[in-house]
């Protein structure tokens, strides 16, 4: 389940490749669902925790809000940096895309570590970072714990943007340039002062990368119906106006709070796995 940490920090492309891959890849957006969407997210995943857990996440929210936005701000600087924001489903096939093993090194055995990267390895930096959070935890490395524990929101946070997990990702292939921004970070910014984001309680997860791709096909199977969605608010307007906005949240808006909700619990679940996996240490204050 964990095995792809040592595996993946072990291996680099060597330049030849590396070239290709750039040359081939388009990058996908730098902001998933926007800092905004991620800071909502962590907030509401520190309030599905149980109350022994929930006191030390708690008393370290403004650190998890502000730095689960960090992988979103950084600049890539290799390709597994830039992968790991993002999934590539259509790459594989039919939905469910079980041409792709789950098990990173059955992926790397069938596919090859060039193609894998270049389609992107959200699910498997998920697990990664659930390995990181659980030693660090067990080690009682709480500075390691507190950054973990806000890189790992901010992966789980991305599992649940449909956008990241299509070619598509910007609208570039279907006429719709900018429809990931306009869903998953303008609508955020206008109107979830007054939306409802109920996440259910944290959860143990048995397995947290299959979990993680789990929730990229869930978050794929929406992806028609925002692009319908976006399409319909944008007839007979010229512009991206504040009506074309009330039209699409209108319509999107139900998928928008599910998968800021479904994140949040999500965020929560992988956190208090992670506590779980370490043997339920104590946790400090602060």
């Amino acid at each position: 389940m964990f095995r792809f940490a040592s595996n993946l920090a072990k291996q680099c492309l060597p330049a030849a490749a590396l070239t290709l891959l750039f040359a081939g890849l388009a990058a996908p957006r730098a902001n998933a669902w926007g800092e905004k969407g991620n800071r909502l997210v962590v907030g509401k995943a520190i309030e599905t925790l149980p109350a022994e857990v929930r006191s030390f996440f708690d008393a370290n929210r403004n650190y998890l809000v502000q730095h689960a936005a960090d992988p979103l701000l950084a600049n890539p600087k290799t390709p597994i940096d830039r992968g790991a924001r993002y999934l590539f489903l259509e790459r594989y096939g039919r939905f469910p895309f079980d041409t792709l093993p789950r098990n990173y090194k059955a992926a790397l055995t069938k596919l090859g570590k060039t193609k894998i990267e270049a389609n992107g390895l959200l699910p498997w930096q998920v697990g990664v970072y659930s390995e990181k959070l659980t030693n660090a935890m067990k080690a009682g490395k709480w500075d390691d714990v507190r950054l973990y524990a806000a890189l790992l929101a901010s992966y789980v946070s991305e599992t649940h943007d449909p956008f990241n997990t299509t070619e598509n990702y910007d609208g570039q292939l279907t006429g719709q340039l900018g429809v990931s921004n306009r869903f998953g970070s303008n609508l955020i910014d206008r109107f979830s002062s007054f939306f409802p984001v109920r996440p259910n309680d944290a959860v143990f997860i048995p397995d947290p990368t299959d979990h993680a791709f789990e929730s990229c096909l869930s978050s794929h199977s929406w992806l028609e119906t925002i692009l319908l969605a976006d399409r319909n608010a944008k007839r007979g307007l010229p512009s991206y106006t504040d009506e074309y906005f009330d039209r699409f949240y209108n319509q999107a808006a139900a998928i928008l709070i599910r998968q800021v909700s479904e994140a949040a619990t999500d965020v929560g679940s992988y956190w208090y796995t992670a506590w779980v996996n370490a043997g339920k240490p104590s946790l400090p204050q602060r």
